[in-house]
C-alpha cells in the first residue's frame, strides 16, 4: 500500500509551508542567546568559557531530545508533537526573564532549548508527504528554517538596545506560542499517521525504532552533520562575540554582519536539496567539505606581523583578514554548509525509509551537540591560548576528519562492489549517486 495515494500537490505544499515557517520561528527562539547573551555576559561579568556554555546550553537540550521527538513523530504524527514542542518552548522562553544568577540562566536556557527539537519532528513529518525522488528538495526547503537565526540577529539587537533583553525574550515567547496554535489549527495529520489511526499501519515500538542505530553508517552521517549543522549553529552563536572582539563592532553591526553568514547558510539549503536529487548527495558532500576546509584554513590564520632582516634594514609586513575579506569567506562557508545540510538528510530517507524519525533524530542530535560543544570549545581556546582565530582552527580539524572518513568509506564500498579496482591503487572512483 502506498501511503501517498490520493495526496495532492496542494496538500504537500501546505504541509511543507507550515512546517518551514514553524521551524523558522523555532530556530529564532533556539538561537536567542546569540544576541541577549552578549548583554547578559556584561551584566554578570562572565569570561569567554562561561559565555560559550551559556549560549550553547539551549543547543544541548534541543539536540538531546531530537532522537525521542523523532521517534514520537513516527509514532504519533508531527502535527501533535510539533505543537507541543512550540508551546513548551514558549513557556520556557517567557520564564527566562525571571533569571538573576548565572546558574538560573543555565537552567532557563535548558528549557529554551526545547525549540531546537523541532527539526527532528519536521524532518519526519515533511518526508511522509513526498516520494523519495522529491524528498531531497522538500527537506532542503524545510531546512531553510535555519534562517530563523538570521531573523534573531537582524531584529533582536534593535529590540534589546531599545527595551532590554527581557523584552526580546517576551516577544520571542509570544511569537512561538502563536505559531504553535496556528500550526495545530492549520496543519493536517500526515498520511502515515492517518493510516496508523485507522489501524491499517501498525506503530512500531520505541525500541524497534532504534534498531538502525547499530549501523556505523548512521554515525558517519552524524559526524557530517556535526560539522555542516553543528558548526553552523556554533558560529551563528559565536560570531556576534567574535566580531565585537576582533573588529570592535557594536552589537547592532555585529548582528547584521553575522546575519550575512546565517542567511546563506539557511536559504541555500533548498538549492542543496535540488542538487542532491539531481547529482547525488555524495558529490555535494565532497564539494561541501573541500571548500569548507579551504575557508576554515584561511579564516584560522591569525593577524600576524612579520619582520624580515634585510641587507640594509628590517622589512616589516603584516597578514590578516580585514572585515570585507572575513564577510566574503564566511558567506562562502555558510553557503557550502547549507548545501551539505541538505545532502546529509537526502541520504536518510533513501537508506532508512521506515526509520526517518529515529535515524534523522540521532543525526540531528549529534549535529546539534556540535552547536553545544563547539561554542564552549571556542571560549575555552580563547581563554587558554588567547588567539581569536582558534575557533576556525578547531573547525578546520573537524572538517578534515569528516572529509577523510567519508572518502575512505566511499572507497571501501566501491572496492567491495568492484574488487578489480583494488589491483590499481590509482583507479579513479566516482561517488555513486543515490537513486
Amino acid at each position: 500500500m502506498n501511503h501517498l495515494d490520493g495526496i495532492t500537490s496542494g496538500q504537500q505544499k501546505r504541509a511543507l509551508t507550515l512546517s518551514t515557517v514553524a521551524f523558522t520561528v523555532c530556530f529564532a527562539v533556539w538561537t536567542i542567546f546569540s544576541i541577549i547573551g552578549v548583554q547578559i555576559k556584561q551584566e554578570l561579568g562572565l569570561n569567554d568559557t562561561q559565555f560559550g556554555l551559556l549560549i550553547g546550553t539551549p543547543i544541548l537540550t534541543g539536540s538531546l531530545i531530537r532522537l525521542a521527538l523523532g521517534i514520537w513523530t513516527d509514532q504519533f504524527g508531527g502535527r501533535l508533537v510539533l505543537t507541543i514542542v512550540m508551546l513548551a518552548a514558549s513557556v520556557a522562553t517567557f520564564l527566562l526573564t525571571g533569571a538573576k544568577t548565572y546558574n538560573e540562566f543555565l537552567v532557563a536556557a535548558l528549557g529554551v532549548g526545547v525549540a531546537g527539537g523541532s527539526f527532528a519532528v519536521g524532518i519526519a513529518y515533511v518526508s511522509r508527504w513526498y516520494p523519495k525522488e522529491k524528498q531531497g528538495t522538500a527537506l532542503g526547503i524545510f531546512g531553510m528554517g535555519n534562517v530563523g537565526a538570521a531573523v534573531t540577529k537582524f531584529v533582536a539587537p534593535f529590540v534589546m538596545v531599545a527595551y532590554g533583553w527581557q523584552t526580546v525574550a517576551q516577544v520571542w515567547a509570544m511569537a512561538i506560542a502563536v505559531m504553535g496554535v496556528l500550526f495545530f489549527l492549520l496543519a493536517k495529520d500526515d498520511p502515515v499517521t492517518k493510516h496508523q489511526a485507522a489501524g491499517t499501519v501498525k506503530r512500531e515500538p520505541f525500541l524497534k525504532q532504534l534498531e538502525p542505530l547499530k549501523y556505523l553508517q548512521v554515525w558517519r552521517f552524524a559526524l557530517y552533520y556535526f560539522f555542516v549543522f553543528g558548526a553552523f549553529v556554533a558560529l551563528a552563536l559565536w560570531l556576534p562575540r567574535y566580531l565585537t572582539g576582533v573588529y570592535g563592532m557594536d552589537i547592532k553591526t555585529a548582528g547584521m554582519v553575522a546575519a550575512c553568514y546565517s542567511v546563506p547558510a539557511s536559504i541555500f539549503r533548498a538549492v542543496g536539496g535540488v542538487m542532491s536529487d539531481k547529482w547525488g548527495a555524495r558529490t555535494v558532500m565532497y564539494w561541501t567539505f573541500i571548500v569548507s576546509a579551504v575557508c576554515c584554513f584561511l579564516l584560522s590564520y591569525p593577524q600576524t606581523d612579520y619582520v624580515v632582516h634585510g641587507i640594509k634594514e628590517d622589512i616589516t609586513f603584516s597578514f590578516g583578514i580585514n572585515v570585507a575579506g572575513f564577510i566574503v569567506l564566511v558567506f562562502v562557508l555558510g553557503f557550502f554548509m547549507s548545501l551539505g545540510k541538505a545532502a546529509v538528510y537526502k541520504h536518510i530517507p533513501v537508506y532508512y525509509p521506515g526509520h526517518v524519525g529515529s535515524v534523522g533524530g540521532v543525526v540531528g542530535m549529534i549535529g546539534g551537540l556540535g552547536g553545544f560543544v563547539l561554542p564552549i570549545g571556542f571560549g575555552a581556546l580563547n581563554d587558554l591560548i588567547g588567539v581569536w582565530t582558534s575557533c576556525f582552527m578547531l573547525l578546520f580539524g573537524v572538517v578534515m576528519v569528516a572529509l577523510v572518513w567519508m572518502h575512505l568509506a566511499i572507497r571501501r564500498m566501491e572496492l567491495e562492489r568492484h574488487p578489480e579496482l583494488a589491483k590499481n591503487a590509482h583507479a579513479a572512483i566516482e561517488p555513486v549517486q543515490l537513486k
